[in-house]
Formats: structure tokens, sequence, C-alpha cells
């Protein structure tokens, strides 16, 4: 990253970065008890980690970082070299030559941990020496992005790619090192290779929170497969930058009036298309294989998901009428809502206008006031009373409003005249009476 761009953004983030006050006592080195320099570290370790991080790269440079992101006119800070120690004594940094080989095997692997957690020794002096390391936390969200990346074009739980395109997609050979060195930490990816007429190396990554699963021949073969499609596809473009360089050789020649020249360029244009139909007939053909070996896998999973549902309806003693009950029930359900969908959806006030709904509002009560004064005209002196024929008489004004929801209204009313009779049938003091 360019150490200009570095500074302007250092200025931005820290306001106060040229008071000279400040950025005295920032730049000094750590003395004194943990509690005196704790804030400090804390200040450096966060900048660092912003800086990589607004830049997207979780490998760092020390010399760089002490010597160029934070020089002030040749003045740098005598403290680094104790941060960047420190970081990697609390994980937050780890250093290259720390890291498990991801392309060794199994059993180096492990050897090659053992031997480097009884010969790790570190001092702030020898992390400056490092070429570079890597910040622990942006590699884990490197990690993440790269898995990320890679479902949204795989389908499966797994997928192999090649060693090439994990290398672009990490940004560089050492960023694919420490990616695939961290996945296969985690038991999420695993370097493979296979040998046909020449080297081809790949990754096959866990898409899932699952590990990844166990290599096999399938996925040798799924390898070479997209090796053969990547090449392909770079013999593609080879021809097509070909063919467009002819042409314009053509055109210039037909300009110059030099026509056999013309013609020449003419004949590799058509060479070149013959050249590019077969090529993308092969790739056509690779890809058609891809596709199915995609689909195949789909298939076996949806078998496997139907024998593991087969097996736990034994080992719980379901009956088959139980399950299509239970999916006849689903069905059911789901149908209701997708009508309960469709209603509110053709519904028609959800088109009405604002106005149209403060129109019928107005009338609405209007209608209730006319009610009211027919209910005092029935009975003004007395009023409302508990008997049941003023009941019936309640019923039928209400009944006269004529609102929207009329129905609804009245089979609340006449509910509630029943639970009266109810209640005067079984008061003993009304019987005597």
């Amino acid at each position: 990253m360019d150490s200009k761009s570095v500074k302007d953004f250092i200025k931005k983030e820290v306001p106060d970065w040229d008071e000279e006050l400040i950025a005295t006592a920032r730049f000094k080195a750590f003395s004194g008890q943990k509690s005196d320099w704790e804030p400090k570290y804390q200040f450096w370790k966060i900048l660092i980690t912003k800086i990589s991080r607004h830049f997207g790269a979780f490998l760092i440079s020390p010399s760089q970082v002490k010597n160029e992101w934070f020089n002030r006119g040749g003045l740098v800070p005598l403290c680094i070299d104790q941060v960047l120690f420190l970081m990697c004594t609390e994980g937050e940094i780890t250093r290259i030559s720390d890291m498990t080989d991801p392309y060794s095997g199994r059993i180096t692997q492990l050897f090659y941990k053992v031997k480097s957690l009884m010969n790790r020794t570190t001092t702030p002096d020898s992390i400056l020496l490092e070429d570079s390391v890597v910040l622990t936390t942006l590699l884990k969200e490197k990690a993440d992005e790269l898995v990320k990346c890679l479902s949204e074009s795989h389908w499966n739980s797994n997928c192999v790619v090649t060693r090439k395109k994990l290398e672009s997609l990490c940004g560089g050979q050492k960023e694919a090192y420490a990616v695939l060195s961290y996945l296969s930490g985690c038991g999420k990816g695993q370097y493979l290779s296979t040998n046909k007429k020449e080297l081809i190396e790949g990754v096959k990554v866990s898409l899932s929170s699952s590990p990844v699963s166990t290599v096999s021949s399938l996925d040798f073969d799924t390898l070479h497969l997209i090796w053969t499609q990547e090449k392909l596809q770079q013999q593609l473009d080879v021809i097509d930058r070909r063919w467009e360089m002819s042409r314009q050789s053509a055109l210039a020649s037909l300009k110059s009036g030099n026509k056999k020249l013309a013609l020449r360029h003419a004949r590799e244009m058509k060479l070149g298309t013959e050249n590019r139909e077969k090529c993308n007939s092969l790739l056509n053909r690779v890809e058609e294989v891809l596709n199915v070996i995609a689909n195949a896998e789909s298939t076996k999973k949806v078998a496997e998901a139907i024998q593991i549902g087969a097996r736990a309806i034994k080992e719980n003693k379901i009956s088959v009428e139980e399950v299509q009950l239970c999916l006849e029930e689903l069905e059911e359900s789901i149908d209701s809502q997708k009508q309960v969908e469709k209603a509110l959806d053709s519904a028609p006030y959800l088109d009405t206008e604002d106005e149209d709904i403060e129109e019928e509002f107005r009338k609405l009560e209007l209608e209730l006031e006319v009610g009211n004064e027919n209910l005092e005209d029935l009975n003004p002196e007395a009023g409302v009373s508990d008997t049941p024929g003023s009941d019936q008489t309640l019923a039928d004004a209400l009944s006269n409003l004529k609102l929207v929801d009329t129905p609804a209204k009245g089979s609340t009313i006449q509910n509630s005249r029943i639970q009266a009779k109810s209640k005067e049938s079984n008061n003993p003091m009304l019987e005597a009476a």
C-alpha cells in the first residue's frame, strides 16, 4: 500500500496527529508499569488494525509499519517494536514462519506444529526482521469472505477450486498460503494435487459449518475438469485477442491500399474463428460434465436426507398413516395461508385514497348519530331497560343503522341478549319475584 495514502488516512482517523506535544508522548518508548503504557499500546494496536482493514491487507511488513506508516519528518515511534511484539504474544499477530504449511501432508503438518511449539522464541527484534506478519483478526475475516464468495457460485456443502483460482481470490500467493493455513487448521480446507501429464493443484473447501469431507477420487476428477475448464477459457481469451489484432491489421492494410496483406490477415481471422469454435465446443462439453457431477451430488444429498428421515420414522415407531396425516394438515395450513394472503392482496381498501376513507368514516358517524336519535325516540324517559323486550328493540334499532360490519355487531348483540336471559333464569331472586 502507498505510504502517502496511509498517512492521509491516519490524519483523517487521528485528528490530533500533528499536535507536537501529543505526538511526542505517543512516540516515546514504553516505561514503568503496564498501567502506565496500556492506553498507548491500545492506541497503536487499534490504529494498525484500522489501517490494514481500510486498505484490505491482512499481511503487513513490520519494518514498513515502523519506518513508513508512522514516520513524521524522520521521527518514528520508539514503542512500535514493543507494540508488535505484544500483539504477537497476545495472538493478534502471527508470523508466517509460525504458520503450518498447508501444502504438506497431514503427518508433516502435525510434526511441524509440535516442532514450532517447542522451539518458538519471539523477541521485539525478531518481529521487525520478519518479511511479513499476519493480522489474525483480519485473516479470519478474509477466510469468511472467501467462503462466502465461493458459496455464491457453488450449491453444495463442499467445493473444489484450483490453486491458481484460490490465489486470485485471496490476492496473491502469500495471502493464499495464510488463508489456506488457517482453513486447514480449522478443518474447513484441504489441499489436494494430482498428476495428469503435469501437476494439478487445488483446494477443497467446506462451505458449511461442518468440517471439510474426506478427499475422494471424485474430487480429483473434478479438480482435473475445473483445471481443464480454466485452460480452455484462457485459450479462448488468447484466440479473441489474436482475432482482434488481425482485424485491426486487415483494416489498416485496406486503408493503405495493400489488398494482398489485408487478405492474409482476413485468412488469419477465419482460422482464428474456426479454432475458437473448436475450443468453445470442448469448453461446453467440460461444463456439461461438471453440471452433471453437481446435479448428481445434489441428488445424493436428497437421497441421504430421505434415508435419514425413513430411519428416524422407523426408530420413533411412526406409522405411514401418521406421516400422511401430518403432510395433509401441513398442506391445508399452507392453502389456508395462501387464501388469506390472496384475500389481503385483493382487498379493495388497500387501493383506496385517504379522502375516500375519511368520507366513508363521516358517513358512518352520521348514521351512528341518527341511530342514537332513534334510540332516544323509542324510550326517551326511562332509557334502555334490562328486559328482554327492550333488548329486542335495541337490536332492531341497531340493525337499522346499516353499518358495513352489521352482521358482526348484530351477532354480538344477540349474544349479549342471550347471556342476559340466562342470567335472569339463573337468578333465584328474579324467580321468587
